[in-house]
């Protein structure tokens, strides 16, 4: 069985039920839309802005980021994920779901965004993919990626004290970004780019405890003071990659 039918297996049955159920609870909800405000602030992504979105799973930030963005294009390789994004998406007239991957992407976007997509690839396909994400973008456009990073402390601890959670909510082939690794595949692209880190506690903690939105909010709070200290913030949990087209 290929990376791809396991990643396909996996995510058929994540979403056949349980992620609509979880993504749909308070914490989860207040992730998301931190996260779509967190994307406009860094690539600059206003009205006017075309939008790709590789693995776009059922669609519950693009469908956030629809209002503020002229269109959005999601693509993903589950069909269910990709029947639940269409029907939750279907009131929305610039928003668009299709089952894909990022080869079978077609046309030129000023945003192309993948929220925990890269880290699903064998190393090969991600310089593939950056080369691809390079073709797809305008000149002057950005890419946002957003992935779990090799060095989290929530990882060590995860894997410590919750291991058998930490692998329920992982596919067989899926790992964390090395920063420095990932940077230069998109630069070898010929991207301009950088990282910086997203959170340390926040988002594990919506995944643990879904209906304490109060308990993400605090979180989040901390997490701003935490991503800026020099060198610790290097253990963050999720790191961002901007990736910009000269």
């Amino acid at each position: 069985m290929s990376y791809l039918d396991r990643e396909l297996e996996y995510h058929e049955r994540l979403y056949s039920g349980f992620a609509q159920r979880h993504f749909a609870k308070p914490a989860v909800r207040a992730l998301r839309e931190h996260m779509v405000r967190r994307i406009l602030q860094v690539t600059g992504a206003g009205k006017s802005s075309r939008v790709l979105s590789l693995g776009c799973g059922i669609g519950d930030t693009e469908l956030l980021l629809a209002p503020h963005v002229a269109n959005v294009l999601g693509i993903d390789l589950s069909p269910a994920a990709i029947r639940q994004a269409s029907a939750d998406g279907a009131h929305l007239r610039n928003v668009e779901f299709r089952q894909g991957t990022v080869e079978s992407a077609e046309g030129e976007f000023d945003l192309i965004i993948g929220v925990f997509f890269l880290h699903h690839l064998p190393f090969d396909e991600q310089c593939a993919a950056a080369g691809r994400i390079r073709e797809l973008l305008a000149d002057g456009a950005a890419f946002y990626g957003l992935d779990p990073n090799r060095y989290r402390l929530s990882g060590a601890a995860g894997n410590l004290l919750v291991p058998n959670l930490m692998r329920k909510y992982q596919t067989p082939d899926e790992r964390e970004l090395d920063p420095a690794e990932t940077v230069r595949l998109f630069r070898e692209a010929g991207l301009s780019s950088k990282v910086c880190y997203y959170d340390f506690i926040s988002s594990p903690l919506a995944g643990l405890l879904p209906s304490w939105r109060f308990g993400y909010l605090a979180a989040r709070a901390v997490d701003e003071v935490l991503t800026r200290v020099p060198l610790l913030r290097r253990l963050g949990s999720n790191l961002e990659i901007v990736a910009r087209r000269p």
